[in-house]
């Protein structure tokens, strides 16, 4: 049995306009559910070093962040503000409507724990002793 080649643009064309549409649709869903950071800064035609303007880091930071496989959501946050986007969290539970979880990583609540924390290192520091 002969096997003929077809291309996707030959299988494509026989299809209808309205499935063609679909597929298009389908396909970015997909791609945009599956971007990295860099290719997220690449699709905002950003190089790296404007990005570093933008967030006030050197170049290498924003390589850096790029790398990373965990951080900080306050860093994410950052970044996806730099490539001018929106950063939102969703968490999902199988028995209840999707949640948006609002101000995580703006970081406003940890620097004033971190300033109480630092004045009472000081006063601790003053006295020699533990308060």
């Amino acid at each position: 049995m002969a096997y003929s080649t077809v291309s996707l643009e030959e299988m494509l064309a026989r299809e209808t306009e309205e499935t063609r549409a679909s597929v298009k649709q389908m396909t970015a869903e997909l791609i945009a559910e599956e971007l990295n950071l860099r290719q997220v800064r690449r699709l905002r035609k950003l190089t790296q070093v404007l990005l570093a303007k933008k967030l006030k880091i050197g170049q290498e930071g924003v390589s850096r962040i790029e790398k990373r496989t965990d951080m900080n959501l306050s860093t994410l946050r950052s970044y996806v503000e730099g490539v001018g986007g929106k950063l939102s969290l969703i968490v999902e539970f199988p028995d209840q409507p999707p949640v948006v979880l609002a101000a995580l990583g703006l970081g406003g609540g940890s620097k004033r724990a971190n300033k109480k924390a630092g004045s009472g290192a000081k006063s601790k520091s003053k006295t020699g002793r533990a308060a």
